[in-house]
């Protein structure tokens, strides 16, 4: 059902969907909206409490028809900070360093054929990139070019294309371990869709090693080398699947030999979409991609007492400020953002989790025409940055840069 509403949003929008990147740095500059302050309730047109807009490149500066997911890149030895924005029709790579002269440096084209869904993850100084496009597979990207261009905005080469499986929903990565998790793959493929593990910690040369298909289709993950409550399974790796209609738990630390630990069902199951951990791994906090709009819910998070991986528990549902539709969310610290569709990114306090004292603390709505439930605005959002940085990839409308109001 989610792919068929995608589907027609991105039918919806006009603007040229052509892979090449036939603009130039001033037309770039033209079209890049520069630092607003979130006062009295905006920041230029965009909604917003306590972000204020650093800049924002809509998607014709990428020759795109739709964006999607978003990951983030610092390179350590120069410690610029880069975004790496998914499109339909590929993949961009933004330097943000200096957010009053953000850079569009290139695209790498998609693999095969244009899609509405596209996912990317950082290992290393390697993005991995996967795609719904038919035999898609896993494009390796090495990220260190982006120090060398002098030609902006260039269109690049994958640096490896791994080709054992055809189409992707997601991608994982445990960056403790060097091993990917490529999930939402064919049905009907050896693992049914759920897990492919990969090991890529040479990453130019992927091997597979194994996968999970036991709860079958596995939409999202997060996998963790485990420092949680748990004692019985301290320094194991745990794979955490959102499955359509259930949340699997999974002992993965031997590749042949993963072992199902648990199962979670919860009320009013629409569809089980994705979750993150918090830092400390005592709770989980998943989202329902469609109860909002089958059930009338406001933006719904489901919160897991994880304490005891062999007995999780719902612990507590927060509901949030709209009938927004909720997607992926990431916890940092004590704050849980969340993308949030058509209300923009809105930024949850979790410190007072243990008490289920959980309040919304600020956001920033990419999206103001409205905050119904459905299929438009934010996707993505990327908080890890260390400079404070937030960079979020909007359906309809590009890349945004935001950060925290001093």
């Amino acid at each position: 059902m989610k792919k068929l509403f995608i589907a027609l949003v991105v039918s919806l929008i006009t603007l040229s969907c052509s892979s090449d990147n036939s603009i130039d740095s001033q037309e770039v500059a033209d079209n890049q909206l520069n630092f607003s302050p979130c006062e009295n309730g905006f920041a230029d047109i965009y909604p917003c409490n306590g972000y204020d807009l650093l800049a924002k490149l809509p998607l014709s500066v990428f020759n795109a028809a739709a964006g999607n997911d978003i990951w983030g890149w610092t390179d350590t030895t120069t410690n610029k900070e880069y975004a790496i924005l998914g499109l339909d029709n590929g993949t961009a790579f933004v330097d943000i360093t200096d957010t009053e002269n953000i850079l569009y440096l290139g695209k790498l084209p998609t693999a095969t054929s244009a899609s509405s869904w596209r996912d990317i993850k950082v290992y290393q100084n390697f993005a991995f990139i996967v795609s719904e496009a038919s035999n898609h597979g896993m494009q390796v990207f090495d990220l260190t070019k982006l120090r060398e261009v002098t030609n902006a905005p260039e269109t690049f080469s994958a640096d490896a294309h791994y080709t054992g499986f055809g189409n992707a929903h997601n991608i994982v990565i445990n960056q403790e371990t060097g091993f990917a998790y490529v999930v939402g793959t064919a049905r009907g493929d050896a693992f049914l869709g759920g897990a492919h593990f990969i090991n890529i910690q040479d990453p130019t040369n992927p091997t597979a090693v194994g996968g999970y298909a036991d709860n079958g289709y596995t939409h999202d993950a997060q996998v963790v080398t485990y420092i949680g409550p748990d004692a019985d399974y301290f320094g194991r790796e745990i794979f955490i699947g959102a499955n359509e209609d259930q949340v699997v738990i999974a002992d993965v630390t031997d590749k042949l030999n993963p072992v199902e630990i648990a199962t979670v069902f919860y009320p009013n199951i629409q569809y089980t979409h994705q979750g993150w951990f918090t830092e400390e791994q005592q709770y989980f906090l998943l989202g329902d991609e469609l109860d909002e709009a089958n059930l009338g819910f406001s933006s719904r998070t489901l919160i897991f007492d994880f304490t005891d991986l062999d007995n999780p528990e719902l612990f507590h549902t927060y509901l949030g400020e709209t009938s927004a539709i909720d997607h992926n969310g990431y916890v940092k610290g004590n704050s849980f953002f969340l993308a949030n569709y058509t209300a923009g990114i809105r930024v949850i306090d979790i410190s007072g989790i243990e008490t289920k004292n959980i309040t919304e603390e600020g956001f920033f709505d990419t999206f103001p025409s409205h905050d119904n439930a459905d299929f438009n605005g934010v996707w993505s959002v990327y908080p890890y940055f260390e400079s404070g940085k937030i960079i979020i990839g909007d359906i309809n409308s590009g890349l945004f840069v935001i950060e925290k109001s001093s």
